[in-house]
């Protein structure tokens, strides 16, 4: 873990080097355009991050859940008997940084990860796109048999994604994103330590305060077990003034991305399909935020 929590604190420093002001004024200067707000309403997408940040000085609570799969029958009252959970904490260290810090209880698996973001878009002549990247470790936290072949080191993994997205227009937005994970242990033989993919996902904006979105991320071949699918997600977004609350449907269990990207073992085709929802909280903190702990409709 102290691994971890070194390597995060370099990655942070790192990027908060080069977040600063300097970086922004290497882009053309066009003081007829604006930046674009609201590409996504919130952080994730669905179980994917989207290339939103939590705002400078804000602390966001989240929760997310997953029931069982609808195909397990009525015993298991259609997966509703089932239940899955990722509590995190994200905070934004200026607007355009943040970290996060979570737990699922999903194999026990802890996740630290940092946000930040690198470009902004802007009204027409203007950058045409937002980037965001993004690092993150995992931790497995099971306890293994003493005769396991684990060791201390193999229950880490590692992610980076670039996260790039446009607003086509007041009501869709788009992103990709392009993500390399590394294992430090195969968990089934045959497989890769380093997983490659590509995700695309979107948000279509119904009313002032409801949204359809969702994502998919595909895996190169020859990676990871065949019994393993590739993640597809669909959801209803609906902002009610102090957080966004996110329905979906996915075939996908896990919530981190380790999990969802390269260990989702049930297919929308048979109906391995999972209802879930995602809930964040945001809140200012010190004195100049007290009482402004509204997510901004745009």
């Amino acid at each position: 873990m102290k691994k971890i929590i070194t390597i995060i604190f370099l990655l942070v420093s790192v990027l908060n080097i080069y977040a600063q002001d300097d970086l922004l004024s290497m882009l053309p200067d066009d003081k007829t355009t604006e930046p674009v707000t609201g590409t996504f309403k919130a952080t994730r997408i669905i179980s994917g991050q989207s290339i939103e940040t939590v705002a400078g000085h804000h602390l966001e609570y989240r929760v997310s859940h997953r029931f069982g799969p609808i195909n397990s029958g009525s015993y298991q009252l259609y997966g509703l008997d089932q239940g899955y959970i990722y509590m995190g904490f994200e905070y934004g260290i200026n607007d355009n940084l943040m970290v996060g810090l979570g737990r699922s209880t999903e194999q026990k698996m802890l996740n630290v990860f940092t946000k930040m973001r690198l470009l902004k878009q802007k009204t027409e002549g203007g950058t045409p796109v937002s980037i965001t990247l993004m690092g993150e470790a995992y931790a497995d936290m099971l306890r293994y048999p003493t005769e396991d072949s684990r060791t201390n080191l193999s229950k880490y993994s590692y992610m980076a994604q670039a996260l790039i997205a446009r607003k086509i227009s007041d009501k869709l937005s788009l992103q990709i994103m392009p993500t390399f994970l590394y294992r430090n242990r195969n968990n089934v033989h045959g497989e890769t330590n380093e997983v490659i993919s590509m995700g695309v996902a979107g948000r279509y904006k119904l009313t002032k305060r409801t949204a359809l979105v969702g994502e998919y991320y595909y895996v190169l071949p020859n990676q990871i077990a065949t019994k393993y699918k590739d993640a597809l997600s669909f959801g209803f977004d609906i902002e009610t003034g102090g957080h966004v609350f996110s329905l979906h449907f996915t075939n996908s269990t896990g919530m981190i991305t380790k999990q969802f990207l390269a260990e989702t073992v049930d297919s929308w085709a048979d109906g391995g399909v999972h209802f879930g929802f995602n809930l964040g909280r945001s809140f200012g903190l010190g004195k100049k935020y007290k009482g402004q702990h509204k997510v901004p409709v745009k």
